[in-house]
């Protein structure tokens, strides 16, 4: 899929590879964790190619006209939200511009969550959810679990932040 999207994935040092979940709640494609520490990440990385050269072909079309695939980011991001808190209760956020350059996308936002106690999230507590987009192509999503919002699990983030990202 990272090809599709035409992405990197660089595995970042300190992590281990973990079994996704990909269930009828929760469809992702790849997860890692600390070892011996409360953090886990979930990846899903989706194309949106296909969705943009359908949008491309019924623009002339009234009764076909769709919406413009590059704003499917806000779709996909609130309802995995929705699906870990139970509720629209989150704080979200913009991904401000000067961080967007890093990944080489488009748009994003994040996510602070307060999880709802669910065996298919281990009952971590916290998760922090990250989208990014590359416009007309694809998005990668990425949530970070852990039982204690502190500095500890913004430096885990950190260890984990530039393994995915959009090729310039």
């Amino acid at each position: 899929m990272l090809t599709q999207v035409n992405a990197s994935f660089i595995f970042p040092k300190g992590f281990k590879e973990v079994k996704a979940p990909d269930d009828e709640y929760f469809s992702f494609d790849y997860a890692m964790e600390i070892p011996g520490k409360d953090f886990e990440i979930w990846f899903q990385v989706k194309s949106q190619k296909a969705n943009w050269d359908s949008y491309e072909h019924t623009q002339n079309s009234q009764s076909a006209r769709q919406a413009n695939p590059d704003s499917l980011y806000k779709d996909i991001s609130a309802a995995q939200a929705i699906a870990f808190t139970g509720d629209k209760q989150y704080f979200v956020r913009n991904v401000p511009p000067d961080i967007l350059a890093r990944y080489n996308a488009d748009i994003g936002r994040s996510y602070l969550l307060t999880l709802l106690d669910l065996p298919e999230t281990k009952h971590y507590k916290y998760a922090l959810l990250m989208i990014l987009q590359k416009n007309h192509v694809g998005t990668i999503l990425a949530v970070c679990f852990t039982n204690v919002k502190g500095p500890e699990f913004f430096k885990n983030i950190n260890m984990a932040s530039h393994c995915a990202k959009f090729k310039p």
